[in-house]
Order: C-alpha cells, then sequence, then structure tokens
C-alpha cells in the first residue's frame, strides 16, 4: 500500500493519520522500509535494519505517545537500543550489542516510535562527512557524487528522500545541517 504524500507528511501529522486511524502504525511502518529498501543501495543510509523486530513491535502496540506509529531510525552513535546492534562507525566496535536502552531510546519508545534500524556515521562522530572503514560513504541523496555531511549524515540522508519523516541525530559542529 502506497501512502499518497507521505513525503511530504511531517511525523506529526502521520501521527494524527494514526490516531485517527486512516492507517496503522504497520501500515507506515511498511511504507518506510519499503522507501529505505528502494534508495538505500545508492545513498548507503541505513546500516543496521531492524525490519523483522520493528514489524513486531508494530503488530503487538506501540506505546500511545504523542508520536505513535511514526516510523524512525537511530543514529548509529551513543544510543543503545536492548539487543540491537550498534557500533559508532567503528571497527573497533562493530556489532557491539547493548542489553539496555539508552535514556534517549526510553523516550523515543515512550513517545510511541516505530524504531526500525540506525543511520549511519562516521567513525565516532568525528568527522564532518559521513564515511567509515566498517560501513563506507554515505552519499547525498540529491548528489551521489558527494557525501553527506557528518555526523548525522545516515539520519539526513534518510529524512531527504522522504525515507522518514525525522530521525535522531546531532548537531554538535553542525551535523545535522552540513
Amino acid at each position: 500500500m502506497a501512502i499518497q504524500g507521505y513525503s511530504d507528511l511531517d511525523a506529526v501529522e502521520l501521527a494524527r493519520m494514526v490516531a485517527d486511524r486512516e492507517v496503522t502504525a504497520s501500515e507506515l511502518l511498511e511504507e518506510a522500509i519499503e522507501r529505505a529498501d528502494r534508495v538505500n543501495p545508492q545513498i548507503n543510509a541505513v546500516v543496521y535494519p531492524w525490519y523483522d523486530h520493528a514489524r513486531e513491535n508494530a503488530l503487538s502496540g506501540l506505546p500511545e505517545g504523542p508520536l505513535h506509529g511514526v516510523p524512525f531510525l537511530l543514529k548509529d552513535l551513543g544510543t543503545l537500543y536492548a539487543g540491537q546492534p550498534i557500533s559508532s562507525g567503528s571497527k573497533v566496535f562493530a556489532d557491539t550489542i547493548p542489553d539496555h536502552d539508552s535514556e534517549m531510546v526510553i523516550r523515543y519508545k515512550a513517545a510511541g516510535l516505530s524504531i526500525f534500524g540506525r543511520t549511519t556515521s562516521p567513525e565516532m562522530g568525528i568527522t564532518s562527512t559521513t564515511e567509515s572503514q566498517l560501513h563506507g560513504k554515505t552519499r547525498n541523496p540529491w548528489n551521489l557524487e558527494h557525501t553527506a555531511g557528518g555526523s548525522s549524515g545516515g539520519a539526513a540522508a534518510a529524512v531527504a528522500p522522504g525515507v522518514i519523516p525525522a530521525a535522531h541525530a546531532a548537531d554538535g559542529g553542525g551535523s545535522i545541517r552540513i
């Protein structure tokens, strides 16, 4: 099911649509997954897809928070999600599996977000372009000859082509704006 105008809608409007039963959280999730699968081979924004995990969460019931059912991706840096890999873009920490959620993830979950994976980040978030030896380059979706700025380039590269309306990002040094 293609959701008409999905890429033009913000997170608040998508949450309203779920609340008004115009769409389900599962339908929004499938729309985001389909879009991620379509663009990710070119842009390399999503490095840890948790599609089945997210599908189970959407079916079993997400918390009824203000962003209930909105598809969302976490940056691969600093946000621990129990049972799901985090590498901080580093081979040293490749596929570290935390046993608990960080406070940010606890709050994202309570808001009702449908978290379905992680976006790229440069190693330890220390460069202004999103490239790492572990995950490779993240491309700017508007010009594939350019890399996405860092350290939240994966988040920006997923939001820009309409995969998701919003993503976890940071702005230390202009990270999400570069």
